[in-house]
């Protein structure tokens, strides 16, 4: 079947944002009094639980705290985050915007299925693309958006059903074991760009492993739908 839509997971994939949500959360403890500092070490087993009022209470257990409120520590979190967003401190991965202007042009659809929050995706398309690039997408689906998070193909079938397109015809980007199991588990072939934090895990399942988006790295993939960018 021709390829009718592209859909995109957002952390990892279309940018590096996950050092900044680090300094977003360790930011937010401090300032609610908590001695917790999340290292690099620390963030990468914590990345393994998806979702930020998980990823605090996950960490909370491991350290035997039991009575703490991840929806305001998570809410400053976010808030903190998006700030530095504004501040300009993040660009899109190589290729990605390139990519998203090639394949508007062709007609295909486009969609965002992320564990992430709606304000987070929102700055980051204003800061990076404009603030049109909003409405480039047929569907922006968000952790708020579904019961489970990915590893379920909850929000991936969701942005299929508004996308109003079959699995078949869709092709999904992801940085994450993750993130292909939720593909996969709605059907969808995936492409995976290991970010910083997911280099070591098991890709096993995606169509294919490559270093960027950049077009010229897409192109044999692409030729297998007929499509030319």
């Amino acid at each position: 079947m021709a390829l009718q839509g592209l859909i995109f997971d957002v952390d990892g994939t279309l940018a590096e944002t996950e050092e900044l949500h680090r300094a977003a959360f360790n930011q937010a403890f401090s300032e609610a009094g908590l001695n917790w500092l999340w290292t690099e070490s620390d963030y990468e087993i914590l990345l393994k639980v998806t979702g930020g009022k998980e990823r605090i209470l996950s960490y909370a257990k491991t350290i035997g705290v039991t009575d703490i409120d991840s929806a305001p520590l998570h809410v400053r979190k976010t808030a903190l985050y998006n700030e530095m967003l504004r501040a300009g401190a993040l660009p899109l991965r190589p290729g990605v915007e390139a990519l998203i202007h090639a394949v508007r042009k062709a007609g295909l659809k486009l969609a965002i299925a992320t564990t992430t929050s709606r304000e987070n995706i929102y700055t980051l398309l204003d800061v990076t693309l404009g603030a049109n690039a909003r409405d480039w997408f047929s569907a922006i689906c968000v952790g708020e958006d579904v019961n489970v998070k990915k590893p379920d193909p909850e929000v991936y079938q969701l942005a299929l059903e508004r996308l109003g397109l079959p699995a078949s015809s869709c092709l999904a980007f992801e940085d994450t074991r993750n993130g292909i199991l939720a593909a996969r588990g709605a059907e969808l072939d995936v492409i995976v760009t290991p970010s910083r934090y997911s280099m070591a895990e098991d890709f096993s399942g995606a169509l294919g492993v490559l270093p960027s988006l950049e077009i010229r790295h897409l192109a044999p993939f692409f030729d297998r739908y007929g499509l030319t960018l």
